[in-house]
């Protein structure tokens, strides 16, 4: 999470949307910075407001407009895949590395889900309180121009981003069944990244 008090900008992580490129080259500039623990981080819209909002509005009268970033779901889901598939998850209860993504994709679609697919939703990510605002600012991941654009424009400088985190490569291969199912039960994930810029 950064927040950028001049500009009344607070930028939130969605795990796996490329924020840590952001944070790395924006944390010099921003006025807050959380970096860990992933929680926090990763803070979602109504723990930013509860928290976080709440000190600039009873400490400053005012609050910080909410920018993120959301991505396309199967994309979402195939980074996490990748993600947990990296060498030092070996092992380890998360570790997606002799499974298939059809097969991963399917565990998320369980209930429970198992520890290695339980990776949360973004959809849950930008829900509101109910006296709560949500994010103003919400861009697709694939639009990277429209994100870099914005912060450049908002916050008057150049921001040149490095790639981070990069995950192993995997084939990210479903079944058109496990695709209809996926579409079916989690219409909200499509409805939320639909909505962004």
């Amino acid at each position: 999470m950064l927040v950028f008090y001049k500009e009344r900008l607070a930028f939130l992580a969605v795990p796996k949307t490329g924020s840590t490129a952001y944070h790395t080259a924006l944390s010099d500039r921003a006025d807050f910075v959380v970096t860990g623990p992933p929680t926090l981080k990763h803070a979602p819209v109504r723990r930013y407001d509860r928290f976080f909002q709440n000190i600039f509005r009873k400490m400053y009268d005012t609050e910080m407009e909410i920018m993120a970033v959301v991505r396309e779901p199967i994309d979402w889901l195939g980074s996490w895949y990748k993600y947990r598939s990296r060498d030092d998850r070996i092992g380890h209860p998360h570790s997606t590395r002799d499974m298939s993504f059809d097969d991963f994709v399917q565990a998320y679609m369980q209930t429970p889900r198992p520890e290695f697919a339980d990776v949360g939703s973004q959809s849950q990510f930008f829900r509101t309180r109910n006296n709560g605002f949500g994010a103003k600012h919400v861009f697709k991941y694939e639009n990277q121009d429209k994100i870099l654009n914005f912060l450049q424009d908002r916050l008057n400088m150049e921001i040149c981003l490095q790639r981070e985190n990069v995950s192993p490569m995997r084939k990210l291969e479903l079944q058109a069944e496990t695709i209809a199912k996926f579409r079916a039960q989690h219409a909200a994930e499509f409805a939320c990244h639909n909505a962004a810029l």
